[in-house]
């Protein structure tokens, strides 16, 4: 079976590991400012706040900019759950706009629709790995006086106009889950150039305790006040050094990406049947994903029957999204209904996300490739 994406773990990464879990902090300790700088400095933000995973990121940015009852936050619904839940955690209500139909990005006329006086903020997805439209967004949060959050959690590596991704909005998140470009496990950070947001963020990571095991100790202190009810999102050293070794190689991951990325462009870009996503031409794309759009109403096979039979051939392919708003806590809780968001409605009756991750080998891109093509024109015909 060749998943849909997989980490990429090697000797020097283990070593970085082994190393930590021979010191004297496996977690509070130094390895968490080494590398909330180094994604500061990827990225070219000024704060990086390092978290559990990439919800904790959002659930962090939240908190940052302080979302509570009666609060709505505007979000794409085609996004995984957690880009939803985080607005949830903090008794916001997510207000779903629809997608563009060519990127699944967020549309950013909708964005604009759904403004209301209850409206703090717009969270943006960088589906699959591409840059939503930043120029754009930011006006209308300006404009409206919202603040805008980057789920960045499919695009580090990525650019907008050569503006790298983790600048792009007031809030960043992202998350080192295995399948994305880089791992610590689980893991996420949040960049920012927002000193406030930045130390709430901290704060909020530890339980809203003021300072951490390690600053007592360095301070010859005991004393701790919680100021804020936080969440114990801290994140290991060992993670961090994991992390930090990963980080060292992610510009060559992403050229592996995209070079796989054009090997399917270049398969399917003639195909009646297999419709890949339409690209920028301003941004770089990170290809956490590689989704397409198969025209079912013209083949003999349903979603589900050819999601069995390519796995069944070996090829791991995978569903990104379910509309958040399907499922039944979203329809029980808050009487949300489909029909909602129509283009994002059609499309998840269309897509599936073929796999690419930097250990491919090409004989792995030929049979995807290959297999793809083969069981489509069966069933063509």
């Amino acid at each position: 079976m060749i998943p849909y994406g997989k980490q990429w773990i090697d000797d020097d990464d283990i070593q970085s590991v082994v190393d930590v879990l021979k010191s004297d902090w496996l977690t509070t300790g130094p390895k968490i400012d080494e590398f909330e700088q180094a994604v500061a400095n990827f990225t070219g933000s000024t704060y990086a706040v390092a978290v559990s995973s990439g919800t904790a990121a959002l659930h962090a940015a939240m908190f940052a900019i302080n979302i509570q009852s009666g609060d709505e936050v505007i979000v794409p619904a085609m996004t995984f759950a957690a880009t939803a839940n985080c607005i949830v955690f903090q008794g916001g209500t997510p207000v779903f706009a629809d997608v563009d139909p060519y990127t699944l990005l967020i549309d950013t006329l909708d964005v604009e629709r759904k403004i209301n006086a209850s409206t703090k903020a717009i969270i943006s997805v960088d589906y699959a790995g591409q840059p939503a439209d930043y120029d754009v967004l930011n006006q209308i949060a300006d404009k409206n006086g919202l603040v805008l959050v980057a789920d960045a959690c499919h695009a580090i590596g990525g650019s907008y106009k050569e503006r790298p991704v983790g600048s792009l909005a007031g809030l960043n998140a992202f998350s080192f889950h295995p399948v994305k470009h880089i791992t610590t496990g689980e893991g996420g950070m949040i960049t920012t150039d927002n000193e406030d947001f930045s130390r709430r963020m901290k704060i909020f990571r530890n339980h809203g305790i003021t300072t951490d095991h390690r600053q007592r100790a360095e301070q010859g202190s005991w004393f701790y006040e919680m100021m804020e009810l936080g969440y114990n999102y801290r994140i290991t050293d060992f993670q961090c050094a994991l992390g930090i070794s990963q980080l060292k190689k992610l510009p060559q991951w992403i050229k592996r990406r995209q070079k796989i990325a054009k090997q399917y462009d270049d398969a399917y870009k003639n195909n009646e049947y297999i419709q890949p996503l339409s690209i920028a031409s301003n941004v770089k794309h990170a290809y956490h994903l590689y989704v397409v759009r198969v025209k079912f109403e013209r083949l003999g096979i349903n979603k589900d029957d050819l999601f069995v039979l390519l796995r069944k051939n070996g090829i791991g392919v995978n569903v990104h999204y379910i509309p958040v708003y399907f499922h039944p806590y979203y329809q029980t809780n808050f009487g949300l209904k489909k029909g909602l968001c129509p283009v994002a409605e059609e499309a998840y009756n269309e897509i599936l996300s073929l796999p690419i991750f930097p250990k491919m080998i090409d004989q792995d891109i030929d049979k995807v490739i290959d297999m793809f093509i083969s069981i489509i024109e069966k069933e063509s015909k």
